[in-house]
């Protein structure tokens, strides 16, 4: 027998199994105009589904755009992007509407999410109120993120986790809703907290 014949009997070794990567929903909230959808579509593997309509002159009236003069459009639905961390779990992301008067959807979009991002506009934290007590109420590990509009912050960490009345165990960051590697820090952030929330 010559070294390139198998032995008799040999078998094969098994091929290895490749599992899909573990999918993972996680939610991307906060108020308007805050930079959810920017959020989303700087991040996303997948060109984004997003869910825009133009702000009408009624909306207009009623969303305060003192600042974000040049918003045209706004979030009806939903917006939802996808980002493979590694051969073993996916991101699949889902950007709620800011405004209240679409909060009916939240209940859908949030179901089965391991946790949340709530993005603040440091000039009007009041308007993320609603999102942080949403996550509160139910539980659901969720982590502040404020968004640099302009490079710049209007408070400190401190004095945002103050304002928001958050714990400890919320936390709090400053990201730049345009920069992907920013975006993903911010989301790393919450899928740490996920996890260990999991384990314990």
């Amino acid at each position: 027998m010559t070294t390139t014949e198998p032995a008799t009997g040999a078998t094969a070794a098994p091929a290895a199994i490749v599992r899909p990567p573990l999918p993972v929903k996680m939610v991307i909230a906060g108020g308007f105009g805050v930079g959810k959808t920017t959020t989303v579509g700087a991040i996303s593997e997948i060109e984004p589904l997003t869910t825009e309509a133009a702000i009408t002159e009624v909306a207009a009236g009623v969303d305060d755009l003192t600042h974000t003069p040049r918003k045209t459009t706004t979030t009806v639905a939903m917006d939802f992007g996808c980002l493979t961390i590694d051969p073993t779990l996916k991101l699949y992301l889902f950007g709620t509407p800011g405004q209240e008067r679409f909060g009916f959807m939240w209940d859908d979009i949030v179901e089965g999410a391991v946790g949340g991002l709530v993005i603040v506009d440091t000039r009007r934290l009041d308007d993320c109120y609603a999102a942080v007590d949403y996550f509160e109420h139910k539980g659901i590990p969720f982590a502040v993120a404020a968004n640099a509009f302009d490079g710049k912050v209007e408070h400190t960490l401190d004095e945002i986790r103050w304002a928001l009345d958050v714990t400890d165990g919320v936390p709090v960051v400053v990201f730049d809703a345009r920069e992907r590697g920013s975006v993903r820090d911010a989301l790393l952030v919450v899928l740490e907290l996920a996890l260990a929330r999991t384990e314990n």
